[in-house]
């Protein structure tokens, strides 16, 4: 899918968050990665293959 150089990390990969957007809707809460996962507000995911990744967002607070 990637036409980018260097390649975007591809929708299998762990860093699959780091490709870059295709298509943002913040009113909508979602945005299309270049690697084809759907990247919801929530943190959550949906990837090309139709696979669920929850939401991961951190429940408790850092101390700086």
């Amino acid at each position: 899918m990637c036409q980018h150089q260097p390649a975007c990390p591809g929708a299998n990969s762990a860093d699959r968050e780091a490709a870059r957007l295709t298509a943002h809707h913040p009113e909508q809460g979602w945005s299309l990665l270049c690697n084809g996962v759907l990247l919801f507000e929530d943190t959550g995911e949906l990837l090309p293959d139709g696979q669920i990744v929850a939401p991961h967002r951190p429940t408790k607070a850092v101390a700086a």
